[in-house]
């Protein structure tokens, strides 16, 4: 018997019990749905894990204040100002794998544009502090130099800043006012997108740092010491990430004069390292939740074992007929391991629509990312075609035992 003739013969023999058939994918549809659905959701994490790495920036670390205790009481981090702008010159100038070092401080306020108005977080930074976060200008121009001495009114705005201002106009050579000093936008961020708290990375406005301290600030004490919030360090690629964050806290050591076994008055913050973390935490629960799901497709091995085993049981004197008329051992094994195998690749085919429909059911009702891929399906059908070799060889071996005058004579 040759394989098209097998298969014709195993698809009549499903066919002439379509429920039973049917209900024997049922496992196999399930599960193949289940992994398939899984994985997309667990490849939706990772991919969004590696997007917020991507506006974070690549290689960077980040130097912030440490925290101060009163009275036994400890405030939290960036409750102690010591951090300043020498200190960020100096770790670009001293460490030699450190490519920038960016300071930069933060406050809020109202922005006006015209008639209209913004609350967003204000910024002071330089042009270093774009480069440390990989950031550039969808369209405008840099600081100049004599505006970041200078403490001039210019400004960048973020894509939402924008879009809140000025609508679908341009809005480079705007003036605009923050707390009430106008302010002429030079520049327009490119999007970020959100960070790994959610937070709106566009709804941002930056001016010099300089500006910040003399015109916003006013030029109060922290202004005049030129305390800043935090340092952003980028690291040179190919360097090691580890080795500059104990050379930065060496380093700021030396120039606070940390006593031995004291607290340090500052953190580095590694965050390429934490997003990492986080990308490879989501990759091991997509590789359980793909886990989960196969041993649904197990359970449907199961089934069409059984029901194979049941076949095999009401077919012997059919089976015994065939051989008496010339069919081979191989012949009755192929056509029933033919027949599980159709089971197998039906039921994931079925399987594979199912797991298409639910994963855009749980990215559209849920507002999870989700990502199913071509690979995630060819594991899943593949996997269903094993489970229904392996299931289905022993039913099928068991058919091509059985001796043609026994078959005959079995009742």
């Amino acid at each position: 018997m040759n394989f098209m003739a097998a298969l014709r013969s195993a698809l009549r023999a499903l066919l002439a019990n379509k429920l039973r058939s049917v209900l024997t994918m049922l496992g196999i549809i399930i599960g193949v749905a289940a992994v398939i659905t899984m994985i997309a959701v667990g490849n939706g994490a990772t991919q969004r894990v590696q997007a917020q790495m991507k506006s974070l920036g690549s290689n960077i670390m980040l130097v912030v204040p440490g925290g101060v205790s009163q009275a036994g009481v400890r405030l939290g981090a960036q409750t102690r100002q010591r951090l300043t702008e020498d200190d960020a010159l100096a770790i670009a100038v001293e460490i030699p794998e450190v490519q920038v070092a960016a300071p930069s401080s933060r406050t809020s306020g109202q922005v006006v544009a015209g008639n209209t108005n913004w609350g967003t977080s204000i910024f002071g930074v330089n042009n270093d502090y774009l480069e440390a976060r990989d950031w550039g200008l969808s369209s405008g121009r840099f600081f100049d130099q004599a505006e970041l001495a200078g403490s001039a009114k210019v400004a960048w705005v973020g894509a939402t800043v924008a879009r809140e201002l000025f609508g679908d106009q341009d809005p480079v050579d705007q003036t605009i006012r923050v707390r009430g000093v106008p302010m002429k936008i030079i520049g327009v961020l490119q999007p970020k997108g959100q960070n790994s708290m959610g937070q709106d990375q566009d709804d941002v406005l930056m001016i010099p740092i300089s500006t910040l301290r003399n015109r916003i600030w006013g030029g109060d004490a922290t202004s005049r010491l030129k305390r800043v919030w935090s340092i952003s360090v980028k690291v040179r690629d190919g360097e090691s990430m580890k080795a500059v964050e104990e050379s930065i806290k060496e380093l700021l050591r030396q120039r606070f004069k940390v006593p031995v076994g004291t607290e340090d008055p500052f953190t580095v913050r590694n965050l390429t390292e934490i997003l990492q973390a986080q990308e490879e935490a989501s990759r091991i629960m997509t590789l359980l939740l793909a886990a989960v799901a196969g041993i649904s497709l197990i359970i449907g091995g199961i089934g069409i074992m059984n029901i194979m085993l049941v076949s095999v049981t009401e077919r012997t004197r059919e089976i015994g007929l065939r051989m008496a008329v010339g069919a081979r051992n191989k012949d009755i094994l192929s056509q029933f391991l033919i027949e599980a195998v159709t089971l197998s690749l039906a039921g994931g085919a079925i399987g594979v629509i199912m797991g298409a429909v639910s994963t855009w059911t749980v990215g559209n009702f849920t507002g999870w990312q989700v990502s199913m891929t071509l690979d995630a399906i060819a594991l899943a059908v593949g996997f269903s075609a094993l489970v229904g070799i392996f299931f289905g060889f022993y039913p099928a071996r068991r058919a091509s035992r059985l001796l043609p005058i026994q078959a005959l004579r079995f009742e």
